[in-house]
């Protein structure tokens, strides 16, 4: 089976919403009951069967041979044992950002006069020479970059270019210090899968999961919400339909133009029903929703039920394959070592020349 993965889903509230608009006087009267339409909602869902349902996937720790499955697990697709586990750390697109720092965590500068004499104000570095100047105690004294120029430059940083921290002040004795910090992030690959054999309880697994039909000495099975292996540890990935739910566990409905009449009129029905219970005069009302309903029913049956591009493909190249070992390679089945136009008749091998 081939699943929707551009299907869009809206919650349970929004389709009350929709409801409310068009029965805008029982709203306003309350006689509409969220509580009495949530299983009607839950019904369409069921009956358009697992087409609608969504998709999901997840890597499950299988310790001591078992893990519980996800809360919203309906129907397993396929599953795979993750092998070769390596560990991939990349750069993430990052741009320039400003943070601020607590005062205590800096160290204390002190404020620069905008004149710097190179002799008194700090000691002078003498490890390399940019011009003689005798009077500092050193025969070739290196004058610092940032005091180079005898006036006050804010884009010049403060103190040794080899030692941090490099610090700019401004003119209203504030320091900032740059602070380059590059943001990764770890991703796990797995570049050994292995396919995993399912066995007993398949009811829970879709007709068309390989993993029923594959050879494995690695076996799993399901139970109770549980997932069970021969093997004690490691990791499972599988794939799986899910229940029509979002993170929070509540309720959806598919978001489809062709789909969203079916659960309105479900919906009606339902409110129509029991505002008759209740002795209201609803008229002819409830027969023309009811009319309305199965109209709606079976189109979004034939709707959900209609092959997409890839079964329909599938199902041509099969035909094909058909048609072709038929009429055009009628002789493969025979013995290939005997030549082309070889036959058997009664157990005496002729063989044409």
């Amino acid at each position: 089976m081939s699943y929707n993965y551009t299907l869009k889903y809206k919650t349970f509230n929004s389709l009350l919403e929709e409801i409310h608009v068009d029965f805008e006087n029982y709203n306003l009267e309350g006689m509409i009951e969220p509580a009495q339409l949530i299983k009607v909602a839950k019904r369409v869902n069921y009956d358009l069967g697992l087409r609608i349902m969504m998709t999901k996937e997840t890597i499950l720790e299988i310790e001591k041979g078992r893990c519980k499955l996800p809360d919203d697990f309906f129907v397993l697709n396929y599953a795979l044992i993750c092998g070769g586990a390596q560990t991939i750390t990349q750069v993430m697109p990052q741009g320039t950002n400003m943070q601020e720092v607590p005062v205590g965590s800096l160290p204390v500068y002190q404020e620069t006069n905008s004149i710097i004499n190179t002799c008194s104000d700090g000691p002078v570095n003498c490890t390399s020479c940019q011009q003689p100047v005798s009077s500092c105690g050193c025969t070739n004294p290196q004058i610092p970059t940032a005091c180079s120029s005898q006036s006050f430059n804010p884009l010049i940083p403060f103190g040794d270019n080899c030692v941090k921290p490099r610090v700019f002040m401004n003119c209203k004795g504030d320091c900032y210090e740059i602070v380059q910090k590059i943001n990764t992030t770890t991703h796990t690959v797995f570049t050994r899968p292995t396919p995993v054999k399912i066995i007993e309880n398949a009811e829970s697994i879709d007709c068309d999961c390989p993993n029923l039909y594959i050879d494995s000495i690695n076996t799993a099975w399901i139970k109770n919400g549980f997932i069970f292996t021969n093997f004690e540890h490691g990791k499972l990935y599988i794939s799986y339909q899910g229940q029509l739910e979002d993170e929070d566990g509540n309720l959806l409905v598919p978001d489809h133009d062709m789909l969203n009449e079916y659960y309105e009129y479900a919906m009606k029905q339902r409110i129509l029903e029991n505002l008759m219970m209740n002795d209201e005069p609803i008229g002819q009302k409830l027969q023309i929703i009811e009319q309305r309903l199965r109209a709606a029913r079976n189109y979004a049956l034939s709707i959900v039920n209609t092959p997409n591009f890839s079964e329909m493909k599938a199902v041509w190249q099969m035909n094909r394959k058909a048609q072709y070992a038929k009429y055009y390679n009628m002789f493969k089945s025979g013995n290939p070592y005997l030549g082309w136009n070889s036959t058997n008749f009664g157990g005496i091998n002729t063989t044409g020349r």
